[in-house]
């Protein structure tokens, strides 16, 4: 484990876990917490009190923001943005150029506390946006160029080029204004 200033770099979970594997020129504000067994690409940037756990890869690029969380066993994308509070459940799967809105919530548990059953994380394909507060449920699939409102709750998968609005989520076209991809 490396402590450098108030940030960890290879939080020991375990006793045979190995240290993380982290590419050039990072940026890793204090407060942040890296778990060993995470693989991260280049350009890797975190706001303060971040934390990625073990089992997580993650592309170049990325920022994970302040408070942000990636629990374990993950798979994000490059040149995907995590906003302040932004939380990624285990088992989810986040595409290239992945935006999400500060406290976005993705979750992979459908029973909590209420039965055994396993955990699966949402997909979001490549060129997301996910706006704040937004809630995605376990399992369900965000299809490529989509954009999921701030606020809305997505129950079921969204189909490619679509607007998620509402609670729970409707699908609309997207509008025009909206199409093409996200830029970082």
């Amino acid at each position: 484990m490396t402590t450098r200033g108030m940030e960890t770099i290879g939080y020991e979970y375990d006793e045979e876990s190995r240290k993380p594997v982290i590419g050039a020129d990072p940026t890793i504000r204090p407060g942040t917490i890296i778990y060993n067994d995470v693989v991260i690409g280049d350009r890797f940037d975190t706001g303060h009190f971040a934390l990625v756990r073990e089992g997580t890869e993650i592309g170049d690029d990325v920022l994970v923001g302040t408070n942000a969380v990636v629990d374990g066993t993950t798979t994000i994308g490059s040149s995907a943005s995590l906003q302040t509070g932004a939380y990624v459940p285990a088992e989810s799967t986040i595409g290239d150029h992945v935006f999400l809105g500060p406290h976005a919530v993705l979750t992979n548990d459908p029973y909590p506390l209420r039965r055994e059953t396993d955990l699966e994380g949402p997909v979001l394909e490549d060129h997301v946006s996910v706006g704040a507060n937004a809630t995605i449920l376990p399992g369900v699939t965000v299809g490529r160029e989509s954009f999921v409102a701030a606020g809305a709750v997505v129950t079921d998968d969204v189909p490619e080029r679509t607007l998620a609005v509402g609670a729970p989520a409707s699908h609309e076209p997207l509008p025009e204004s909206l199409c093409g991809g996200n830029d970082r």
